[in-house]
């Protein structure tokens, strides 16, 4: 033993210099390669969620470069190494064969030989096709087989598939396959993967389109070799060399070019496999198409659609924008683009009002004329219901109840509750939108729109689904890259935004079909699979909306102009509306609804006429279940006890009636302005009869002001030849045949009949209105007039 250990010392101590230089070279070897090989941009692909591409977009450098394979076709793979580099599985990184015979006859001939195996041209792509010397070969072999020592031949040969330039600004086997051939890599035929193997032989000379017959003779002595070695037989070889050969490069899949191009800009130069479901996207495509076609006879051009997957937020279509011109802005994604909401957001009120306790599912509201702080709403069809169901309300979206309910719930409370939605891009203070918030005052995205109402689906079906829980995420982002999962959070047992009771009984009166006046196609809608929903319209008939949800999908859908031009007709009932149908009818058919959330709802006695708990006097009433905290609503205050004459004709009391004589009953009477309205449309309402005349009235509300309203400011207009118009007060009478007498400031105006509306042409200034009827009841108001 130390015979040996003296022989290795004196061995080293000789060979000393040497040694030196080999650790040298062997540590140089080691390093010579770079942690990432490659590092050029590359282009950015979108796939659908079965793996089909729908579009990409150009890398950085300008040319048509994927991301790198997962693995090489068997036909490319044949094809290249039996052109390129037939021993590639055995040499170590370089041919020392083919180097040999390249050499020869590179100094003994004047034509030039390449010798480089696949591992060396890898390194040669990666070095960016230096300069062909000798010195460079070296540096090619010595870095091949580090590569090699470190790579699998598999790993290699996809580089060289990745990287390889195959004409003109196309890089790698994917890219060149979709260009010359407009299909995946993987569906390439012998014919085709021949082609394209000896392309990057001589990229610039064998370029498709050019030089054919080169390319042709190229391509079918390569199909021969494959069939004299056996990878393919002679049936194979005459169909393969029969194929045509590549030629004008063929445009790239455009399905969803806006989410393409969304995922450019968040995910550049990657290979995004997306949520899209690829069917429900080419049959969007068209319905978005057809319609656009309908809809530019009117000079409305622009038009997006969203469906989302209620459960697991994943985009299943996205379509951007209609396939309108450049002129007409094609290139903008509308889908995040924030415009005016119009009425899209009163689902969201109507279940804040049920989950605090505020409201009834169908409690009549109010809807009479209506001025706070000088903002008047009306109504899309200018008319007044006096009273209607709060459920009606939103299904046929009557606005001046919608400003009254948003009044009363508070304007800075429901804009938190927004917010909680996630429709951050409401972003200015409550105060800067005011009333006007719940009728498009506001604005954001079908993006944000259709995943809030998402949302209210999600937390339904998890509610039902679990025992009876929430989760702290529903209003979480939608998510279209497969495979992100998606964080709902750990389950808790209060809702974080509204409980599952009060968004049941939202859907429920969503779902409900009140068609408008003028809607003669109303009844197509009716015929389609149950789906809650909304439709919107912005000031001026700039945006058309409709949004509906499905125990598994939301559907957003916007029409209009992207440059704010508004057209007639631009409604969310007529634009967009047929739109969510057409695409929910592409969907899957399912007959099914909402599960009922039982443990958030309680069963309770209510009034049928006014929809409010049932109070002693009601006498018709049902059962039915309501959100828990609607039990903290008041009982009916529309139903109380009267006292009548023996005839039935006439109310009566004690100063001028005797009790034994009196008749009770319970009677359903509105107040005076809400009764004004109601009473015309509704044929079976019956007035309280008047008081007989000797009757003292002591607290009888019997008039109130229609126009002007409490501490309202009246602005005197002028017409086109700047007269001053006159003022039309306006009164409500519960005894309309009562004369009343009109007075201003103490100054006798005029009088009415049956009608209470008198025209007075007042100054400016502040005045105190006055009415008294024959009877001597009165009622006065302080108002405030100014000009215009």
């Amino acid at each position: 033993m130390r015979k040996i250990e003296t022989h290795i010392k004196t061995f080293i101590k000789k060979h000393k210099f040497k040694l030196g230089v080999v650790f040298v070279v062997f540590l140089v070897w080691l390093f010579c390669l770079p942690s990432q090989l490659f590092k050029t941009p590359t282009s950015t692909v979108l796939e659908s969620r079965e793996g089909v591409m729908m579009g990409a977009r150009i890398a950085d450098d300008g040319q048509w470069r994927f991301p790198q394979l997962d693995s090489v076709p068997y036909r490319f793979e044949h094809s290249i190494l039996y052109f390129e580099d037939e021993y590639f599985y055995t040499h170590p990184g370089f041919n020392p064969v083919s180097i040999t015979k390249a050499l020869w006859q590179n100094i003994s001939t004047h034509s030039r030989r390449g010798g480089s195996t696949l591992t060396q041209q890898v390194i040669r792509l990666s070095r960016k096709n230096q300069k062909r010397t000798y010195f460079e070969k070296l540096i090619e072999i010595f870095q091949a087989t580090r590569l090699e020592a470190g790579t699998t031949k598999k790993e290699i040969l996809n580089l060289y598939a990745s990287y390889a330039p195959f004409g003109g600004n196309v890089v790698g086997l994917e890219t060149a396959s979709w260009r010359y051939f407009g299909i995946p890599a993987s569906e390439l035929s012998w014919g085709q993967s021949a082609a394209l193997a000896v392309l990057p032989n001589a990229p610039a000379l064998i370029f498709p389109g050019k030089n054919e017959v080169i390319l042709k003779q190229k391509r079918d002595k390569l199909l021969f070799k494959l069939f004299q070695k056996g990878i393919i037989d002679k049936t194979t070889y005459e169909l393969a060399i029969a194929e045509r050969l590549p030629g004008k490069p063929f445009p790239l899949p455009e399905i969803a070019p806006h989410l393409t191009e969304k995922a450019r800009i968040e995910h550049t130069g990657e290979r995004i496999q997306s949520t899209i479901d690829l069917s429900l996207q080419q049959k969007t495509n068209r319905i978005v198409k057809e319609h656009y076609f309908q809809l530019k006879q009117n000079q409305i051009h622009n038009l997006s659609v969203l469906v989302l997957d209620v459960n697991t937020k994943e985009v299943l279509a996205y379509v951007g924008n209609a396939p309108t011109t450049k002129e007409h802005n094609n290139y903008v994604d509308i889908i995040d683009k924030n415009r005016s909401t119009g009425s899209v957001l009163k689902p969201f009120l109507y279940s804040a009002l049920l989950n605090a306790g505020e409201l009834l599912p169908n409690m009549l509201v109010a809807d009479v004329p209506t001025t706070v702080n000088g903002y008047s709403p009306e109504n899309f069809d200018n008319t007044f219901n006096g009273a209607v169901p709060a459920s009606v309300a939103l299904s046929r979206s009557l606005n001046v109840p919608a400003v009254r309910m948003l009044r009363e719930y508070g304007l800075q409370r429901f804009y938190n509750r927004l917010h909680d939605v996630k429709l951050s891009s409401i972003d200015h203070p409550a105060d800067y939108y005011g009333l006007s918030l719940i009728l498009g005052g506001a604005e954001s995205s079908l993006w944000q729109v259709t995943n809030a109402y998402a949302g209210l689906a999600s937390t339904l079906n998890f509610f039902n689904n679990s025992s009876s829980e929430y989760r702290p995420n529903e209003f979480m982002e939608p998510n279209y890259i497969k495979n992100k999962k998606a964080d709902f959070g750990k389950k808790q047992q209060n809702p974080s935004v509204f409980n599952a009771g009060a968004i049941y009984k939202t859907f429920t009166a969503m779902k409900e079909v009140n068609r408008p006046q003028g809607e003669e196609n109303w009844s197509f809608f009716s015929n389609s699979q149950p789906i809650a929903w909304k439709t919107g319209t912005s000031f001026g008939f700039k945006d058309a909306w409709a949004v509906g949800v499905t125990p598994k999908y939301a559907i957003g859908v916007w029409v209009g102009n992207a440059d704010g031009e508004g057209r007639p007709g631009l409604t969310g009932i007529q634009a967009a509306a047929p739109v969510l149908f057409d695409v929910l009818d592409v969907l899957p058919t399912s007959s099914q609804w909402f599960t009922t959330p039982y443990d958030e709802l309680t069963e309770a006695e209510i009034c049928r006429k006014s929809g409010h708990l049932a109070n002693v006097f009601c006498e018709e009433t049902f059962s039915e279940f309501i959100p828990k905290n609607g039990v903290k609503t008041a009982p009916c205050p529309y139903h109380q006890k009267v006292f009548l004459n023996a005839s039935g004709t006439a109310r009566v009391n004690s100063s001028c009636y005797e009790l034994s004589e009196m008749k009770q009953k319970s009677w359903f009477a509105l107040p005076p302005v809400m009764e004004y309205y109601y009473a015309p449309l509704h044929p079976e309402y019956k007035p309280l009869p008047p008081f007989k005349n000797s009757c003292l009235q002591e607290g009888e509300n019997l008039m109130e002001f229609i126009f002007p309203k409490r501490n309202e400011t009246i602005l005197l207009a002028k017409d086109f030849n700047e007269t001053t118009q006159e003022l039309i007060f306006k009164l409500a009478h519960r005894d309309p045949e009562r004369t009343v007498y009109w007075y201003l400031d103490s100054e006798y105006v005029g009088s009415t009949d049956t009608f209470h509306e008198l025209a007075i042409s007042p100054k400016p200034g502040s005045h105190i209105l006055t009415v008294m009827d024959s009877e001597g009841n009165e009622l006065r108001e302080n108002i405030e007039i100014e000009k215009l």
